[in-house]
């Protein structure tokens, strides 16, 4: 099967160390273990990498959707649109205002949404738009706002920490960005997520949302001069606050961003000119506007061509040790939605194919060279 000894190499793994053991100890010992001093920083320098004017820590980036969402009132009779081709959250959390859900159809070649399609599921009750960068790909905005002007686009770049369209950084792209850093992220807080947003006014919003809707936040409150203040309550809020301990991780994984961006853009690009020759098999395309985050490198198999199904090619993989994964999911083929909207599979071809032909190959910064060679080998020995 291959001239390399069989190896085992996980789809995913994170990259974290004695740093982040180090980092943990001063919240451990202040004992400021909520949120605080180094939720601040992180947020900080979050923004600063991401060239936006604010940035919020949250506790996932399902919760930052959330959020965003409930800052710009959406609610029962309002429409939200969402890509088909997405994580189920991106959904979910339209279904948590009471709003309802409408999908648009994604572009297979790239798998983010498809402007076209797009266009046609603008109604009077579109109250926001979610693009979704899918995969460290930044959807097209520039596209998205001449198609729908006026409308609050909320940025799901739960997989897009560091990726940027046309050299403007994902997050200050639309209204609010929003992030996650689970362990299958570039950089990871265990669980964890992030709003930004350049909009004043949402800033001091999604500052209170988080926090209960309270007036002060903790921190604020405990370090003043008046312990007996209490925050005021002038709108309902969430406990949506990150710890300490996640933000002082947090603080140490946002400055290896870059790092660890370029060394797998490196691998991605070593992927794409090993595997172009396999008819089945196509890499990730996208133009030069883009500045991919490497969340995922997602192929998609032509089964047309391949030597077996898409699902068979992946038990293959399984069984020489690689570990793979469709891409993600097609929202609107899973069962609830599917009943909730009565919804065809083919009603959004696009995402039907992503749903059954994507296949996300091993690409993450604990791979070793002969990983790589390892993947590519087995691939083409199919």
């Amino acid at each position: 099967m291959s001239s390399i000894e069989k190896r085992s190499i996980p789809i995913s793994l994170p990259v974290t160390g004695i740093e982040e053991w180090e980092a943990t100890k001063e919240p451990l010992m202040t004992g400021w273990i909520t949120s605080g001093p180094k939720v601040r920083e992180f947020e900080k320098l979050f923004a600063e990498r991401h060239q936006v004017k604010h940035a919020f820590a949250v506790t996932s980036a399902t919760t930052a959707l959330h959020l965003a969402l409930v800052a710009l009132n959406v609610g029962p009779g309002d429409e939200v649109i969402v890509p088909a081709f997405t994580w189920v959250s991106t959904a979910n959390v339209v279904l948590y205002c009471g709003a309802k859900v409408v999908f648009a159809d994604v572009d297979p070649m790239t798998f983010n949404i498809d402007p076209e399609d797009l266009a046609k599921r603008i109604t009077s009750k579109t109250k926001a738009i979610i693009p979704v960068h899918l995969f460290g790909l930044c959807a097209n905005m520039d596209e998205i706002k001449k198609i729908a002007p006026g409308i609050p686009l909320i940025e799901d770049g739960a997989c897009a920490a560091g990726a940027a369209f046309k050299g403007k950084p994902a997050g200050g792209l639309g209204t609010i960005g929003c992030f996650s850093f689970h362990p299958r992220k570039s950089v990871t807080t265990g669980e964890g997520g992030m709003l930004t947003t350049d909009d004043d006014e949402l800033a001091e919003l999604l500052g209170m949302l988080r926090n209960h809707g309270a007036s002060i936040s903790e921190e604020q409150r405990h370090h003043g001069p008046r312990p007996y203040i209490l925050p005021d309550f002038n709108l309902m809020g969430f406990n949506y606050r990150m710890t300490d301990l996640q933000g002082a991780v947090g603080v140490v994984q946002i400055k290896k961003l870059d790092q660890f961006i370029d060394e797998r853009e490196k691998w991605a690009t070593y992927y794409s000119e090993k595997l172009k020759d396999i008819s089945w098999l196509r890499t990730p395309t996208f133009g030069a506007e883009y500045k991919h985050g490497w969340q995922s490198y997602v192929t998609f198999v032509d089964e047309s061509k391949a030597p077996a199904s898409r699902n068979q090619i992946m038990e293959m993989l399984q069984e020489q040790g690689i570990s793979t994964r469709p891409g993600t999911h097609a929202v609107h083929m899973l069962n609830f939605y599917k009943d909730k909207y009565q919804i065809e599979a083919t009603d959004y071809p696009g995402a039907q194919a992503a749903n059954d032909y994507s296949m996300a190959i091993p690409l993450h910064n604990r791979m070793s060279p002969e990983d790589f060679e390892y993947v590519v080998e087995v691939l083409k020995s199919l």
